[in-house]
């Protein structure tokens, strides 16, 4: 099975902007969702679609990612359940990691929020000042919780 470990934080302040490299355009939306699985595609930079399959919830899922034709994408948004998520994602270097923050677009303006891939669960990462309070595993921070509640808890942000 392909697995997803990953970490998910707030970020306290923006001084994670003064190492961020590459940036992404990202639109996706979700075509299903149940308790701890969904079925998502995503439009990177309005040239390239994939569909992805997570199950699970927490530091480690599931995850099943497939490239599919951008015109099958854009057919299938229609058929989406909840509201499309915009966001610029922002890589940023960490050693052997990358940091990518995902600042949010639209009604979900001003989330921003920060994962790091990991190799395995115990995999140590010296983490920057920048980064918050970790919501690893807190469902209202979760893509496609996102998608079908939005979010209101602007009091951590």
């Amino acid at each position: 099975m392909a697995m997803e470990i990953e970490r998910k934080f707030l970020l306290r302040d923006d001084s994670w902007r003064r190492s961020a490299g590459e940036v992404v355009a990202i639109r996706q939306f979700y075509l299903g969702r149940r308790d701890d699985f969904s079925v998502r595609v995503r439009i990177v930079d309005a040239a390239q679609a994939y569909l992805t399959i997570k199950t699970g919830a927490g530091l480690s899922r599931g995850e099943f990612e497939y490239p599919i034709p951008l015109a099958d994408a854009l057919d299938l948004e229609p058929a989406r359940i909840g509201r499309v998520i915009v966001k610029r994602r922002h890589r940023l270097p960490l050693g052997r990691h990358v940091i990518e923050v995902d600042v949010f677009e639209g009604d979900l303006a001003p989330l921003v929020v920060a994962e790091i891939e990991l190799e395995s669960e115990n995999d140590l990462v010296d983490l920057p000042a920048f980064l918050g309070l970790e919501v690893t595993g807190d469902s209202a921070y979760s893509n496609a919780l996102l998608a079908l509640s939005g979010f209101s808890d602007t009091s951590s942000l």
